[in-house]
């Protein structure tokens, strides 16, 4: 029997378009950079892949360096503040403004900056809801750069990043805007021009393409100010952003899983409500608290807390009976410690250590969300509960 796979927010299966893009690729064996018959055919897909991706986020006519693959969302995110960081050797302006509850991803990229002598500031979001008065305090002209998630991966938190963008380039004149949108993505309908992003990071295997492709949209004045500089140095690839030979394979099958997913998004996205309206209503009915954002959300997550058991517990208890969520984000499994994320949307450490992720995708189905509800009935009967 397969699996129920509610962990969509961890990764998402390859789809049937994605595999097939990937085999062909594979069958085309030319580097895209050679200049023969064999190369351009491989740069034709690379440039298919491209446009389709340009496409879902509403960009026509790339400039050359608009559009960049990296090896995941994790490089796109570097290549964007890291880039930016160190595109001068000096600066006036040491400022850098995100959030206290940023993926691993962007979090340890403002660590090494801090340890580099850069100031980090980290607004509050507690509910789910960005501090904008915090915000306001913290502009002045010594930001540069400032980087907020778009959708928060542990509580499905829809951060008004549009807002946060606006009043930092009227606080804070000539201030770059990042937003890592890998949970956001193909979730909820946006473009870089109507959030006020100058980076925006992407990923393929959050939207059933294959692990180890990202992207990162760079709006072109950057490119031209030479605000930005690479990060992977080499043979140019990528109009000098990020050398290194593109993984055509993973490149091509993102793109066709963008091609396939882009046309019916406002489709899915009302598939996936109808499903979290249902799991949440659901689990209350049970006695199991949901961590509802106080502002807006995204489509896809649901996170909730347990009664008293932990969430370990009732995650092993859930596979057994093949039904597939998570304890958090994935990429924090191996690290110690209660989930940032959950303590800065303001959950105890005790509520923290008893929560669950549920994450959707558009095939998910109505059976699913109630075979879910069924086991975590039987498991609140069942298992232990602390004290």
């Amino acid at each position: 029997m397969n699996p129920i796979y509610l962990d969509n927010s961890a990764t998402t299966a390859l789809s049937p378009a994605a595999k097939q893009a990937m085999i062909e690729a594979m069958d085309c064996y030319g580097n895209p950079s050679s200049l023969h018959t064999v190369g351009r055919t491989a740069a034709a897909m690379l440039n298919t892949a491209r446009a389709s991706i340009a496409t879902s986020l509403g960009l026509r006519r790339l400039a050359p360096g608009e559009l960049v693959f990296t090896s995941c969302g994790s490089e796109a995110n570097s290549l964007a503040l890291l880039g930016t960081a160190y595109a001068k050797a000096r600066r006036t302006a040491n400022r850098i403004i995100t959030t206290d509850s940023e993926h691993p991803a962007v979090e340890n990229v403002m660590g090494q900056l801090e340890k580099d002598g850069f100031e980090i500031i980290r607004i509050a979001t507690r509910g789910g809801v960005l501090d904008m008065e915090q915000l306001d305090r913290a502009l002045n002209d010594r930001v540069f750069m400032i980087s907020m998630m778009m959708v928060n991966n542990e509580t499905g938190a829809l951060y008004d990043v549009k807002r946060a963008f606006s009043l930092a380039r009227t606080r804070s004149p000539g201030v770059i805007t990042h937003t890592d949108a890998v949970q956001g993505y193909l979730k909820c309908r946006f473009t870089p021009a109507s959030l006020g992003a100058d980076l925006v990071t992407v990923s393929a295997h959050k939207v059933h393409g294959p692990k180890g492709v990202g992207a990162l949209y760079i709006n072109p004045a950057l490119l031209k100010a030479k605000q930005i500089v690479p990060r992977l140095l080499g043979g140019g690839q990528e109009n000098g952003l990020r050398s290194g030979t593109e993984n055509l394979p993973g490149i091509a099958a993102f793109g066709a899983s963008v091609a396939e997913l882009y046309p019916r998004l406002d489709g899915d996205i009302a598939h996936m409500s109808t499903l979290r309206d249902r799991l949440i209503a659901g689990l209350q009915a049970i006695g199991v608290g949901v961590k509802l954002p106080a502002g807006a959300s995204a489509p896809h997550i649901v996170n909730l807390t347990l009664p008293n058991i932990k969430s370990e517990v009732m995650l092993h208890f859930l596979d057994a009976r093949g039904i597939c969520v998570s304890a958090g984000s994935a990429c924090s499994t191996h690290a110690r410690g209660i989930s940032r994320a959950l303590l800065a949307f303001g959950a105890t450490e005790r509520e923290a250590d008893c929560s669950l992720r549920v994450s959707l995708c558009e095939t998910n189905t109505q059976e699913e969300i109630d075979a879910l509800l069924a086991a975590v009935g039987e498991g609140l009967a069942s298992l232990i509960r602390i004290k």
